[in-house]
């Protein structure tokens, strides 16, 4: 038999969070009398760890999806996907447009080196781009002073025959927090608003529920979202639980109990001995471990669900295991259903924080040797 650990991935919660970000849209293009944008579903990163094909079913609903490799935008394609794919860090090297080509994908821009490699391209049909700005965060996209020359050059190319649509884009930093979107919101429009119409998309998961009236549509241009954590049944707040958002977790991961220990007081438990107990207690062993993605610095008072009944774990995560306190958890023994996080578990934000990460990460992290049942 194998090791009891799994992971299991609910598509109706896929669509379900969908449907979530659908309607907070919907409900503030109504109170703005303007037009709902639409949906890039982000799958990068193998969907979050959900897999490629899974959150091809699950965001049926979407109008695009969003990616960063070209081999998961193939896989979309293959799996049956027919509408528009956006590469978020667009291509990389001039024979990447060839399959840019083929498989009708719009590509981010954020370079002048892109500039080029589209100027020498010899391409069956245009490419749509997203032309990044840099409002800020300064990760990827032109800079305000440079923008308007790379829009003018991609306008060149346009009229050559190359490129097609031409959106805007860029990427908050911030609006998960105080400082909110304001600043680089007017960067982005002083910028932007006095050129050609295109495509706008300045929305990522914390814009989007947060301030879903910025993506509004008041003209005639397309106007796009790009969610991506929540639209999994992660949280992209501190402050705000996904419960508290109508977000269902979409991953579920689980194990058994393995073994139980009987401890004195004085008995210390894992590596480096970093919990002792203070009175007897019975301890319950996980399958599970940092090598099935499980974040190692989660220490003593993580939360973890053993046979229904809320508990913490104890001292130092191991590879292959870790330690469940049994102390109000009386009716156990080896075999008993353990829930690390999602549908009947902690929520994996709560474990995300309690090892110092977020939940994008962990989401991310199950490793390859776990199962993944896919459910509808």
């Amino acid at each position: 038999m194998p090791r009891p650990i799994h992971a299991s991935i609910s598509v109706s919660a896929l669509s379900h969070n969908l449907a979530v970000v659908r309607r907070r849209l919907d409900q503030a293009a109504q109170a703005a009398a303007g037009t709902a944008p639409s949906i890039w579903a982000v799958i990068k990163a193998n969907g979050y760890g959900h897999g490629i094909e899974t959150a091809v079913a699950g965001f049926s609903a979407a109008q695009g999806l969003a990616m960063l490799d070209l081999d998961e935008a193939v896989r979309c394609r293959e799996a049956g996907w027919g509408g528009p794919i956006l590469l978020l860090e667009g291509f990389f090297q001039p024979v990447d447009l060839e399959l840019v080509d083929r498989y009708h994908l719009t590509v981010t821009v954020h370079t002048r080196e892109q500039l080029d490699m589209l100027s020498q391209a010899r391409l069956s049909r245009r490419v749509d781009i997203m032309l990044k700005l840099n409002s800020g965060m300064n990760r990827l996209g032109f800079s305000p002073g440079a923008y308007g020359s790379a829009h003018g050059r991609a306008m060149q190319l346009r009229e050559q025959g190359v490129v097609g649509s031409i959106g805007k884009m860029m990427h908050f930093s911030c609006a998960d927090g105080p400082q909110g979107v304001s600043g680089p919101l007017q960067v982005f429009r002083s910028i932007t608003d006095e050129l050609a119409n295109g495509p706008i998309s300045v929305c990522n998961s914390a814009a989007t529920l947060r301030y879903p009236e910025i993506a509004v549509g008041q003209d005639d241009e397309a106007h796009w979202v790009r969610p991506g954590v929540c639209l999994y049944g992660a949280s992209p707040f501190d402050d705000t639980s996904a419960a508290a958002l109508d977000l269902q977790p979409a991953m579920s991961l689980r194990s058994e109990i393995i073994g139980i220990q009987d401890l004195s007081a004085g008995d210390e438990v894992g590596y480096g001995a970093t919990f002792r107990a203070e009175h007897p207690m019975r301890i319950g062993v996980v399958a599970c471990g940092y090598a099935d993605g499980y974040p190692r610095h989660a220490g003593t008072g993580t939360p973890i669900v053993v046979g229904g009944v809320r508990t913490r774990l104890l001292g130092r995560v191991s590879m292959d295991m870790l330690v469940a306190d049994l102390s109000n958890v009386p009716a156990v023994g080896v075999g008993t259903a353990v829930s690390l996080w999602g549908q009947d578990g902690p929520a994996v934000d709560e474990v995300a924080q309690a090892a110092g990460t977020i939940g994008y990460e962990l989401l991310c992290a199950v490793a390859p040797r776990v199962p993944v049942k896919r459910i509808p």
